[in-house]
């Protein structure tokens, strides 16, 4: 459709306007869950959540992605991607503020808009830059989306606790805060309500779900599998350091440490892809090093700032990997936007069992070691997928069969 995201921003300012819109919408796709992790001891006190009900509450967003995904489509079809777009920060902000009431029915209820909000931006980015980015620039600019979204990630797990010891109502105001970020995406993106030249046109949001390609359901189970590692990660990281003895503070900000090591390692992929091309041999790596991790934080606990990195370097690898595998095996964007879909649904559904089966294990098991023995499993198993995920292949189109 273009050469470059240069050519987008050279012919108009509503183009510069979209793209500042998604860089903000990047922001917010995860600052409003990475803040839970760090956060969860105080909640579990003041709600009297057990370890299975916040697992749930860490599964929960993964649940509502996998349900909402396959919607997207559908929806930006028949509105436009623009205002499904705006609309959803609308309902992020809405979601953030009925998250942050009292009572645990809003907490829930709040977290389940807010990852319905969240899933839309997921699902519509790799389209959109499968529309605006040259084929050898997509792993460039999926990285720098990833970039800004892990950086705020990062942010809101450090500051947290600080914010929640500082701010009248605690932890709730906490995670309430972050609907001025939504709110300031929103009128950023506010321009694209009246230019209706759709984020990746009609016609290419009306494909078909790929669900009877192998290829397709390799890139869904890699981008689950790393994303039940980081969603885990998040969810039970702090207190997994925090019964070992760790402050609450401290304890979120290894998880910053481990969102950091993630920024590092995604920036950097791009600048490798150049020198080493094979996206099998990476995907695997990249997976290995996040199973050395988790391995490391079971026989050496006291290193757990070596292991938040290893699990770091590694996941944000595999996140960068996972994102362009959803426009890289996709022959146009018509199929990235449908390939996405797929992926993320499936995705995240396998991801949500993490969070919940960890605080399971948790309860039945009173240590860490079998739920981090787990994650070393799969982190292996996501491995092999890898090999698979990143041939140099794309998906069959209508024309192919």
């Amino acid at each position: 459709m273009t050469t470059g995201i240069r050519d987008v921003t050279a012919g108009r300012r509503p183009a510069l306007w979209l793209l500042i819109g998604i860089v903000l919408i990047a922001a917010n796709l995860r600052v409003a869950l990475t803040g839970v992790g760090p956060l969860l001891p105080d909640i579990e006190r003041s709600t009297g959540l057990s370890g299975i009900w916040s697992g749930l509450l860490g599964a929960l967003p993964l649940l509502t992605f996998a349900a909402t995904s396959p919607l997207v489509g559908r929806t930006a079809h028949r509105f436009g991607s623009p205002r499904v777009l705006g609309n959803s920060l609308l309902v992020l902000v809405a979601g953030l503020f009925v998250r942050s009431l009292p009572g645990a029915f809003f907490l829930f209820a709040g977290t389940v808009a807010v990852a319905a909000a969240i899933a839309y931006g997921n699902v519509l980015l790799p389209a959109v830059i499968k529309s605006c980015v040259p084929e050898d620039r997509i792993g460039q600019m999926t990285a720098v989306y990833v970039t800004v979204m892990g950086l705020f990630a990062a942010v809101s797990s450090g500051v947290s606790v600080p914010l929640a010891e500082n701010l009248p109502g605690g932890w709730r105001t906490a995670l309430g805060c972050w609907s001025l970020l939504a709110a300031v995406a929103f009128l950023a993106f506010l321009p694209q309500y009246r230019h209706e030249p759709r984020i990746g046109s009609t016609p290419e949001l009306r494909e078909r779900i790929p669900w009877r390609s192998g290829l397709a359901w390799q890139v869904s189970l890699f981008m689950g599998l790393q994303s039940l590692g980081f969603y885990t990660t998040i969810a039970w990281l702090p207190s997994i350091v925090h019964d070992q003895g760790v402050g609450a503070s401290a304890a979120g900000w290894q998880l910053f440490l481990f969102q950091i090591a993630g920024l590092v390692s995604s920036s950097a992929l791009p600048l490798l892809t150049r020198r080493w091309r094979d996206q099998r041999i990476m995907a695997a790596a990249a997976s290995v090093i996040s199973a050395l991790g988790f391995a490391l934080l079971v026989v050496a606990p006291e290193l757990a700032v070596a292991s938040s990195v290893l699990i770091g370097l590694g996941g944000g690898a595999c996140l960068v990997l996972a994102l362009s595998f959803q426009g890289q095996r996709a022959a146009n964007p018509a199929q990235a936007a449908a390939l996405a879909a797929m992926a993320q649904s499936v995705g995240y559904l396998v991801a949500a069992v993490g969070p919940l089966l960890l605080g399971a294990l948790h309860d039945l098991t009173g240590g860490w070691t079998p739920p981090l023995l787990l994650l070393v499993t799969l982190a292996l198993v996501q491995a092999a997928v890898g090999t698979r995920a990143g041939r140099g292949l794309h998906l069959k189109t209508p024309l192919d069969s």
